[in-house]
């Protein structure tokens, strides 16, 4: 029998709202106050993004290291990780997600998280919503184990999260004969996953994404308004 998985994107799929910028803004709130001057050069750097001068890695590395820093102690970071993970879980997590979670898992599916967000905060949202498994963005550290602002690998995003999803499956011993995907994503940069999955769902996706739905017969779904 094939073993069952039922792999979810984060953003906007399982939360009402983007998750990344907030963090950013929770941890400087609370570690370093002072670095919130530092936001237009936040905007700057968008801006070279959107002038495909950078592209979504480097924007990424880059805001974290103006509104967090590089270089602190994990023991520094986890009490801003938990306290942004109860914020989210509290406020910003759909109710439709929620119950297609408990459904997939009543079901026996193994529930896996994969997403462009780093794995510093999705998996404790991760293992507050009963994940098994997380695919994220990984961050480098020093040889003292400080957290840099480095991305460590790829940034979990587009092709590279189906890549990374598979390097996963290798690390678990399963082959991709021997299992059963149902895939969730709301945009249409998930389309290689989708792609992939013996069963895709369009979740609370835009239209580009619905649109591709509809041409490829896959199951749109709208929890945005609560299932």
């Amino acid at each position: 029998m094939k073993a069952r998985l039922a792999i979810y994107d984060m953003d906007r799929t399982v939360t009402r709202r983007a998750t990344y910028t907030p963090f950013l803004l929770h941890a400087a709130r609370r570690l370093a106050p002072w670095r919130l001057v530092l936001l237009p050069f936040v905007l700057l750097a968008m801006l070279a993004y959107l002038a495909r001068l950078i592209d979504r890695g480097r924007l990424k590395e880059l805001n974290y290291d103006l509104l967090v820093g590089s270089g602190l102690q994990p023991e520094r970071l986890e009490p801003v990780i938990h306290s942004f993970a109860e914020h989210q879980i509290a406020t910003n997590i759909l109710p439709g997600a929620l119950l297609s979670i408990a459904q997939d898992r009543a079901a026996g599916r193994r529930l896996v998280l994969a997403t462009a967000s780093y794995r510093l905060y999705a998996a404790e949202i991760a293992r507050r919503l009963g994940f098994d498994d997380v695919i994220a963005t990984e961050t480098l550290r020093d040889d003292r184990g400080r957290i840099l602002a480095t991305i460590d690998g790829a940034n979990c995003y587009g092709a590279a999260k189906k890549d990374m999803i598979l390097a996963w499956l290798k690390r678990e011993g399963l082959d991709r004969d021997s299992i059963h995907v149902r895939f969730y994503s709301d945009h249409v940069s998930d389309h290689p996953v989708h792609r992939w999955a013996d069963e895709a769902v369009a979740a609370n996706a835009h239209q580009r994404l619905v649109r591709l739905a509809e041409a490829e017969g896959w199951e749109v779904v709208d929890w945005s308004q609560g299932g």
